[in-house]
């Protein structure tokens, strides 16, 4: 409850007789967690943002989404990398798996899509999520969306070397396996390496892929990461 709420609510139960004060003050508490809940969900606004420009753009249902974190969300040549798809980039700030579970209605599900392509992991390792998880979110992820429908192809992209990340090389390394084997081991699950299509040929990140952050893409990284998605985009 904020401030305001709180001297809203103390006026009020100053005027009322005792007996009623504690349960209306349960009452009002409960609301008013619930609406400070709603409030405060991570990236709430900008999922709603995302979902109105799709809206306004018009979709179909059967469509191909790409989402996950801030690696999606600024791939700008997603469309004319696939132009006989009809692709929806649904990425979102510097999201983790968690943050797209929550979402996953408005960013994915609606959509009724052919094919999903997840990226996410990448923020949680580096905000010290355990991979175990990590891992836990991707399988809520993936289940409910092969509930909603068994048809649809969901592929988990795994993690790239970012150059400014690769303190946690380790880390990274055994979340993509993870990834990997889980999609070995799950029917309708497939998994997208650009781990290693971003490496020079001493297996270390090429700084040159990447913008001044050295986190992001660049254009030329883009170009060798969209390689590694054109064999799971065919129907």
């Amino acid at each position: 409850m904020n401030g305001f709420e709180a001297v809203f609510f103390g006026r009020m139960f100053r005027n009322m007789k005792k007996p009623y004060n504690l349960l209306l003050i349960a009452i009002c508490l409960f609301f008013g967690s619930q609406i400070s809940i709603a409030q405060t969900v991570p990236f709430e606004n900008e999922v709603k943002e995302i979902s109105a420009r799709i809206d306004e753009a018009g979709w179909e249902p059967g469509e191909t989404v790409f989402t996950g974190s801030s690696s999606v969300r600024m791939w700008k040549s997603l469309e004319a990398v696939f132009p006989n798809h009809d692709v929806l980039n649904t990425g979102f700030g510097g999201s983790k798996a968690s943050d797209l579970e929550k979402h996953l209605f408005p960013l994915v599900l609606r959509f009724e899509p052919k094919k999903v392509f997840i990226y996410e992991g990448d923020n949680d390792l580096w905000a010290d999520v355990a991979v175990a998880d990590i891992m836990e979110s991707l399988d809520n992820i993936v289940s409910r969306i092969l509930i909603a429908n068994p048809h649809t192809e969901v592929n988990l992209i795994s993690a790239k070397p970012s150059p400014s990340r690769w303190s946690k090389k380790q880390n990274y390394l055994i979340l993509n396996d993870l990834m990997r084997q889980y999609a070995q081991t799950h029917e309708g699950v497939g998994y997208v390496s650009v781990w290693e299509a971003l490496l020079d040929s001493n297996g270390n990140p090429r700084p040159e892929l990447y913008i001044q952050d050295q986190l992001h893409l660049n254009e030329d990284g883009y170009k060798l990461w969209s390689a590694e998605f054109k064999p799971f985009m065919q129907d």
